[in-house]
């Protein structure tokens, strides 16, 4: 049960660090607590976990601009970041995370500066039918977070710019529909500020937790164990990962995302494998991969390593059908 509110608002705007700041927020979350935590990011394209850097941005061009790529803890999918962006970060322990009610927060801050909003699925957050926030999630040892964008004022021919969807994310869901369905709230309130949407956050996650909320500093961090993590999130291995020079490759959209695999076939056995999705939950990726390395290029093995994979078992259908349909 949440008995603690925590509010922290960062200062910073290094795509890094503040992927270093959040998972060190809630690798140490105090019990019976929520921190919500708010920062922004600088010129800045934001991959999930498990996602391909090359397929989903146009790197080359982003660094060539100035900007910055960065990989989170998270699933989903590449979204934009620059000064007209506000993120969130819900940090809490997992015996407490409460997604709707997490949600209700953002609604209620919009509702407090005149903004009609409502949760659209599990992961969008629409007003007038457009989406301005998408969320995305995280547990590990017992914390959990739930963080997310607000867009205010985002430079929409950047967002259309730097981000390459997928062949599979274009014929399934269309070009156009992709820009036609977000808005910038200062569409609807001209002028809405950064402030003053993180002021309305912090009050609406008081009224809706019936909590007063502590500022923290990050003079209460340990510095240490943030440089520490800011280290792995800036490294090229973590935001670029491997790339495995492919001799098969297949990739398909299911109704819980997206799905490449990659294998590097020798001597009719896979040598390297790469798993990369942009499902909410996509933790089956890692050790998906770690386990087809080794793996006989057989259909019959390789559904069932897939099977053998118990973060796989609420997909393992799907991918063995995939696998299936390539006529290995």
């Amino acid at each position: 049960m949440i008995k603690h509110l925590q509010a922290f608002i960062g200062a910073g705007t290094n795509p890094h660090r503040n992927l270093a700041i959040e998972e060190y927020l809630t690798d140490t979350v105090p019990e019976d607590t929520l921190i919500v935590y708010l920062w922004q990011n600088k010129h800045t394209v934001v991959i999930g976990r498990n996602q391909n850097a090359w397929a989903e941005c146009r790197t080359a061009e982003l660094e060539r601009d100035g900007g910055t790529l960065a990989r989170r803890l998270s699933g989903g999918g590449a979204v934009y970041h620059d000064m007209g962006n506000l993120n969130f970060t819900f940090s809490l322990r997992t015996e407490d995370y409460d997604l709707r009610r997490q949600q209700s927060v953002i609604v209620e801050a919009c509702r407090m500066l005149g903004i009609p909003a409502e949760i659209s699925g599990r992961n969008d957050i629409l007003t007038n039918g457009c989406k301005f926030s998408g969320n995305s999630f995280y547990s590990h040892n017992g914390c959990s977070f739930h963080n997310g964008t607000l867009l205010l004022s985002v430079d929409m021919a950047n967002l259309g710019k730097y981000l390459t969807p997928s062949k599979v994310k274009l014929e399934s869901k269309g070009v156009a529909s992709v820009r036609s369905r977000v808005i910038n709230l200062t569409e609807l309130v001209p002028t809405l500020t950064v402030a003053q949407m993180a002021e309305a956050m912090v009050k609406a996650a008081e009224k809706v937790y019936d909590l007063e909320a502590k500022t923290l500093s990050e003079t209460d961090f340990d510095e240490a164990e943030i440089e520490k993590r800011y280290q792995r999130f800036s490294s090229f291995d973590w935001n670029y990962g491997k790339s495995v020079p492919c001799s098969f490759e297949c990739a398909k959209r299911f109704s819980w995302g997206e799905v490449t695999i990659q294998l590097a076939v020798k001597n009719g056995l896979c040598e390297d494998a790469a798993v990369y999705s942009d499902a909410m939950d996509a933790e089956f990726a890692a050790p998906l991969a770690k386990a087809l390395t080794g793996c006989r290029f057989h259909l019959d093995e390789l559904c069932a390593c897939v099977k053998s994979v118990s973060e796989c078992a609420a997909v393992a259908d799907d991918l063995c059908q995939l696998l299936q349909s390539q006529e290995i």
